[in-house]
């Protein structure tokens, strides 16, 4: 089979985001999602992307929810687009066998979204690095503080406009 005919097969993993979209817009709403698909660039990941006001429903939902069960965030970071900013969870269910991609994105100039750390613990951390390096506020996180740069530092260093405060350094 060619390279151009595996592109256009369906994804096995098509099944499970259904399901997990379906029980989305059951329990969260029809307007939860701004959009879902298969990443077929990163091994058919189920990638959903949450409005920011249903991201923390979302997430709950998936973590709580006796069918999906998402017990394990793997992974946690934000990406400056210079147009938005965008929190990207990695999650796992082992009842599913299945990972999900959970995104969000947020307005560049005030990015602020309520913190995951309630559902998983694991985000604490990851969590601290975004505010760290990106600014982005974690509404409700239990200590929300500079992990890797001094409480002195000025700016955000991954921020696509960081202007290093002194030039030398």
């Amino acid at each position: 089979m060619t390279e151009d005919a595996t592109k256009n097969e369906p994804s096995p993993n098509q099944p499970k985001l259904n399901q997990i979209v379906s029980a989305i817009e059951s329990h969260v709403g029809q307007d939860a999602l701004i959009d879902h698909y298969i990443n077929k660039l990163s091994k058919d990941v189920p990638t959903i992307v949450a409005n920011p006001n249903t991201y923390y429903s979302i997430a709950k939902l998936l973590r709580y929810d006796e069918q999906l069960n998402f017990a394990y965030l793997s992974e946690l970071h934000g990406t400056d687009f210079e147009t938005h900013m965008e929190i990207y969870v990695h999650l796992h269910s082992f009842n599913m066998n299945q990972s999900v991609a959970l995104k969000v994105k947020l307005d560049r100039a005030a990015p602020v979204i309520p913190s995951l750390v309630p559902l998983w613990p694991g985000a604490n951390w990851p969590e601290c690095e975004a505010y760290d390096l990106l600014g982005i506020d974690f509404r409700e996180h239990p200590d929300l503080k500079r992990i890797l740069l001094g409480d002195d530092w000025k700016g955000y260093p991954l921020r696509k406009d960081y202007q290093p405060y002194d030039v030398e350094v």
